[in-house]
């Protein structure tokens, strides 16, 4: 049965594959924790993050779910990502994503996942792009 949560964790993985995530899935309150910054923030934070996926992958980082459990107020998503730096370089990572959900629109998200590759290949590739940038 596909429900409400189910199409909205839909919907937000689609936004993060194409790298823009709106603010219509969002709540104005909307809160963030992540496995790096192991706290919470708010949204435009995290929407910048989404933003910094689509160009540090300029053929698209995408999302291949696993399974979507949806109860209640939350959905939880299992997932695998990849994507290809610029410099060639392939990227993956496991995710499990707990989204809170309120009035149709995202209200909280937790994001899990292996923080090594981040550190070894992510952070690096990530740092050099900002650094070559124009006033970088």
């Amino acid at each position: 049965m596909t429900t409400d949560a189910h199409r909205l964790a839909q919907a937000f993985i689609a936004a993060l594959s194409a790298g823009d995530l709106p603010d219509t899935l969002l709540t104005d309150d909307m809160q963030v924790w992540t496995t790096s910054s192991r706290q919470w923030g708010g949204g435009e934070a995290y929407q910048g993050g989404v933003r910094l996926l689509g160009a540090l992958f300029p053929e698209g980082y995408r999302f291949t779910v696993h399974a979507v459990t949806a109860e209640d107020d939350r959905a939880v998503i299992e997932a695998e990502a990849e994507g290809r730096f610029g410099d060639g370089v392939l990227y993956t990572n496991t995710y499990v994503f707990i989204i809170r959900h309120r009035g149709g629109k995202i209200a909280s998200v937790a994001e899990h996942f292996d923080p090594t590759p981040v550190r070894e290949v992510f952070v690096p590739r990530m740092q050099a792009w900002l650094a070559a940038r124009p006033g970088g």
